[in-house]
């Protein structure tokens, strides 16, 4: 068992330094609006600091996040989509698309994010999960029930990409965020559940879309846009699409991007249900932080989620500083047990281990090694291991590998090591 220490080689704090950052915790979430709201290290996902982080709640438009990044891993920017009646018949915001009319998968993205219309939500949710349900690719003239088929089709991916990703908080029902209900298997039994999140999940969702998703820079590239223009096409004859007579003009309305330095990407939410809401993220001095804010007021509060976005993300840069919290051990060689050899050397890869880390933060390193090993031994084999414990939590593992092979002991051995010694 390792001892407790500091990523620096430094003591753990002392109880007083430590109950003077629980008070500046406290202090920090009660400036907060937000009856939800998280801090995360967006290279890993650690929670840095929380109020209410893992309450279930509805998130509004903040969903448009995982539609974009869902549709940026598994569509193509460059497919066509046509409108529906149940697509256009979207409330407010929308864009206004009618029925018949097609536009660029592209072009919808920014008018989802940038603008958060509803219907551009739809059109696209509607295009892809008619593939992936089986349905009718003339979705023009698609039935309210075969489009709300296919919505379904695409929001159960948006579910098994939130799973993947470890929110397990977290259910779609809508592609736009509006509240809703759905009857579906859970625990085991069927219940209705309401399109809700956490604001730790929607932050992992955050810090997945700008850190690891092979889509990342497109998703920057339509998240921080500041305006987009484009327009509706027509299929001419041939297959090929021509412009159509549509303009329609987006203008990116997530006030942080010009708020502080390093602004990365966000998108705002609103429901009557929801209350104001906010993802964000920033980057700044080899920090990456994401944030998530859900019910921050209701309307002439409208500003509050920038206040807390403000002191979040200061909080975050004050207080936590990249650290690298690897270890290196001399290892020693372990006895093997009937081998060829007595002993085999021990190796353990070398790597840097980086991550942010506040004052209070308390770093362990556990080794597990074996007393011995019994023959035969193969060069590679894990035979113990290293962990490393972010207060008192499992961070990081790195395997214990033999360095060498050890053949078992056998009884041609036996007579091949006898004739040696005799013919010495």
């Amino acid at each position: 068992m390792g001892s407790a220490v500091r990523a620096n080689g430094q003591r753990p704090v002392y109880a007083e330094a430590a109950d003077e950052r629980k008070e500046e915790k406290s202090s920090t979430t009660s400036q907060l609006y937000a009856q939800s709201a998280v801090l995360m290290d967006a290279e890993n996902g650690r929670v840095l600091l929380q109020k209410n982080g893992n309450d279930v709640m509805p998130m509004a438009s903040t969903t448009k996040i995982m539609t974009c990044i869902l549709t940026l891993e598994l569509g193509n920017v460059s497919d066509m989509a046509s409108v529906s009646s149940y697509a256009a018949g979207q409330p407010e915001v929308r864009m206004g698309a009618k029925k018949g009319e097609v536009y660029r998968i592209g072009d919808l993205l920014y008018s989802l994010m940038l603008e958060s219309h509803n219907d551009a939500a739809v059109i696209i949710a509607e295009y892809y999960g008619s593939k992936w349900a089986g349905l009718s690719e003339d979705i023009s003239s698609h039935s309210a029930e075969e489009s709300k088929r296919a919505v379904l089709a695409f929001t159960g991916k948006m579910n098994e990409k939130a799973a993947s990703l470890g929110c397990g908080d977290t259910f779609f029902v809508t592609p736009n965020g509006l509240d809703a209900t759905l009857m579906a298997e859970y625990g085991g039994q069927t219940v209705e559940r309401s399109h809700s999140t956490t604001a730790r999940d929607l932050a992992l969702i955050m810090s997945y879309c700008i850190t690891d998703s092979p889509a990342r820079e497109a998703f920057l590239e339509v998240t921080r846009a500041q305006s987009y223009v484009f327009g509706d096409y027509r299929k001419a004859e041939g297959g090929e699409y021509t412009a159509g007579n549509r303009t329609i003009s987006c203008t990116n309305h997530n006030a942080f991007l010009q708020m502080m330095d390093g602004a990365l990407s966000g998108k705002t939410g609103y429901t009557g249900k929801a209350g104001y809401c906010y993802v964000g993220a920033l980057e700044r001095d080899g920090k990456t932080f994401s944030i998530a804010l859900l019910a921050c007021g209701w309307p002439n509060n409208k500003t509050w989620k920038w206040h807390d976005a403000r002191i979040l993300m200061e909080y975050g840069l004050e207080n936590f500083e990249k650290c690298d919290i690897y270890q290196e051990k001399a290892l020693e060689p372990v006895p093997v047990v009937n081998g060829q050899k007595t002993e085999v050397p021990l190796t353990a890869e070398a790597k840097k281990i980086e991550l942010l880390l506040g004052p209070e933060d308390e770093i362990e390193v556990e080794w597990s090694l074996p007393d011995s090993l019994g023959a035969p031994v193969k060069k590679g084999d894990e035979v113990g291991e290293q962990s490393f414990l972010v207060n008192g939590e499992l961070y990081a593992l790195i395997p214990v590998k033999a360095g060498e092979t050890v053949p078992k002991i056998t009884y041609p051995y036996c007579i091949r090591r006898v004739l040696d010694a005799v013919l010495l």
